[in-house]
């Protein structure tokens, strides 16, 4: 029995990361990496007929990849929020993924592991410009701390494999 369904307005929301785009970050210091500048290119693609859209991410620095990912955003109907899976070159396994909602322009979502909480942001200027902000906040506390920040503009209509 074949079965597909149909993507509601809310899946059809997400084609907002559609396509190509280019993007200056800053990075702040972390266990992980040091503070500084970063470039960062998405490729943006409708999976299943609209219903997920994978978001292919790569950071470089300095001339070479510093860091890439791969974000699956859908929408949950069950609770009536987004999702978004994100398997990274940081290797760390998603034990759930985050979850969120839009607000006008902007779509808020938060995850929790073990290592502590993570909210990102994407706050829409338009349909060819946005701003995205990581926080951390580390397991028992109530601090929140920039991980990363870039501002991105479209530079294609069409996706592309960055891989």
């Amino acid at each position: 029995m074949a079965f597909q369904s149909t993507p509601s307005a809310a899946h059809i929301r997400l084609n907002a990361f559609s396509g190509v785009w280019e993007g200056e970050e800053r990075v702040a210091g972390s266990a992980w990496t040091t503070e500084g500048k970063a470039n960062a290119r998405l490729s943006g693609e409708a999976l299943f007929g609209g219903l997920f859209l994978e978001q292919c991410y790569r950071q470089t620095r300095d001339g070479a990849v510093s860091f890439e990912a791969r974000n699956v955003f859908g929408f949950d109907a069950s609770d009536q929020t987004y999702k978004l899976y994100q398997f990274d070159s940081a290797g760390f396994a998603p034990p759930s993924p985050a979850s969120g909602e839009w607000n006008g322009k902007e779509l808020v979502l938060m995850k929790a592991s073990p290592r502590g909480r993570q909210r990102t942001t994407f706050t829409f200027e338009n349909e060819d410009c946005y701003r995205m902000g990581v926080s951390f906040s580390p397991a028992g506390s109530d601090t929140w701390q920039e991980v990363v920040s870039g501002i991105y503009r479209r530079s294609s209509p069409t996706s592309s494999n960055l891989s």
